[in-house]
């Protein structure tokens, strides 16, 4: 059951921690999931925090280290030895926890923990995997897994699968390697129980299997996972050799960092920051898009002004400029965003680009049709004719030339494998209110002196 963690909650637990009320403590916090009682220690003072984790068994502790903030984390491991972060975190966690949690900490420090760590191949496990980069598959695995060997009898793999498991929280599958260490398949724990004793191990196991290269991206492992709805996945070198697994968690670690990135992309951050980040973190990562939006508006001031003779004649096409501006900008969000989705997502395949490409433009011609109908409507009854017909054509080029955009600059910057998702947020909208002006005004030009 979900436990909300409220002030009242955190107040009376820091009067217990005050006065050293043990009982008290454990009566509030025995019950908690690691992840709640991560976020108290993000609320409390970091000696209150040291004082409270002394308090609870050490598996449980290691994992709430885990759910913590990572500014709190920081916080709180630079008050700890580096013997008791080996013996209390490090050797209580999956090899792929306790690499992340080193990996926050100065090289130095790391040797450090290592050298504390009594089980070797803990330690071992953990150096490796700190070999790798954070964005990779080998960064993203753990070494805790169940293998066999292929040629193994059935009662020496039920032996093994009994062994190996009983340090492992989760199992989720049983690998089959060779004696080089090859991965051949997986074998089912069904398939094992169920099948004849005669049966061989190498008649029992599933060849058809989804690996991933130990270089392999963080964005891809999480794109295979979610394609072939795997909650793990076996993690192989240039030599095919076993040497981890990525689980489902991960992955929807990967997934919402993804989404948030790309959520603060289309808002015009140029960095991933917290709501807690320091005043000068979020400025400057607000900054460099504002500068650009007050760039174009300063623009669309000039192509205003080019036309201020237009405007001396036909004031009443100064109303509309807002209209036309926004119009523009919002179509072309929505065909960016949707362009985004299907570069991020991988449902737009390579071949299918221009197909989508004609189908938006087909989808911004309607719109067109329909807004544009509206707003003439609105200037026959309102205004006059020669300005309904200007607003409406320009409102109805404006849509397709901003879909256009939407559609294109994404495209156009994946293929320089650079984020899509920039071109959702000021980006493509300051374009489009300078495009949107421009054209409006061409028009109105045009179009007033036909009717002149």
């Amino acid at each position: 059951m979900e436990q909300k963690i409220t002030n009242e909650l955190i107040e009376k637990l820091q009067s217990g921690i005050r006065a050293k009320d043990e009982p008290l403590i454990l009566e509030i916090i025995g019950d908690l999931h690691p992840t709640d009682i991560a976020e108290i220690f993000d609320e409390i003072s970091v000696d209150e925090a040291r004082f409270l984790y002394t308090l609870i068994e050490e598996e449980k502790a290691a994992e709430v280290i885990t759910w913590m903030d990572e500014d709190s984390r920081e916080k709180f491991l630079a008050r700890l030895s580096s013997k008791e972060i080996a013996e209390q975190f490090v050797e209580n966690l999956d090899s792929d926890d306790a690499a992340d949690i080193l990996s926050e900490l100065s090289e130095e420090r790391q040797r450090e923990v290592i050298s504390e760590i009594q089980d070797r191949e803990i330690a071992s496990d953990v150096t490796d995997l700190l070999k790798y980069e954070e964005d990779t598959a080998g960064g993203l695995m753990a070494k805790e897994l169940v293998k066999i060997n292929v040629k193994w009898s059935r009662e020496k793999v039920i032996q093994e699968v009994r062994e190996q498991a009983y340090d492992i929280d989760n199992v989720y599958t049983t690998y089959v390697v060779d004696d080089y260490d090859k991965l051949l398949g997986i074998l089912p724990l069904k398939k094992l129980l169920l099948e004849p004793e005669i049966t061989l191990i190498e008649n029992m196991y599933n060849n058809k299997i989804q690996v991933v290269d130990v270089n392999a991206t963080k964005e891809h492992v999480a794109e295979l996972m979610t394609k072939y709805d795997l909650v793990v996945m076996p993690v192989v070198d240039s030599l095919g050799r076993l040497v981890g697994r990525i689980t489902i968690d991960d992955v929807v670690d990967i997934i919402n960092e993804e989404a948030d990135k790309d959520f603060q992309l289309m808002s015009g951050l140029t960095e991933q920051v917290e709501s807690d980040d320091k005043v000068w973190v979020l400025t400057r990562a607000r900054m460099p898009w504002l500068v650009v939006g007050l760039l174009g508006g300063l623009v669309g001031a000039r192509v205003i002004s080019s036309y201020e003779d237009q405007l001396h004649i036909h004031p009443e096409m100064a109303f509309f400029t807002t209209l036309i501006a926004a119009m523009g900008g919002n179509a072309g969000v929505q065909s960016s965003a949707i362009i985004v989705q299907g570069l991020a997502n991988n449902t737009l395949r390579k071949g299918e680009t221009w197909s989508k490409f004609t189908k938006e433009i087909s989808v911004a011609f309607l719109n067109g049709i329909v807004l544009a109908a509206i707003v003439f409507a609105y200037g026959i009854f309102m205004e006059e004719l020669p300005l309904a017909i200007t607003i409406s054509t320009a409102l109805m080029t404006v849509i397709i030339v901003a879909s256009v955009l939407g559609t294109f600059i994404p495209l156009t910057l994946n293929r320089f494998k650079i984020d899509p998702a920039l071109a959702t947020g000021p980006f493509i909208t300051t374009l489009n209110d300078i495009t949107g002006i421009f054209i409006y005004f061409m028009i109105g030009r045009l179009m007033y002196g036909m009717f002149a």
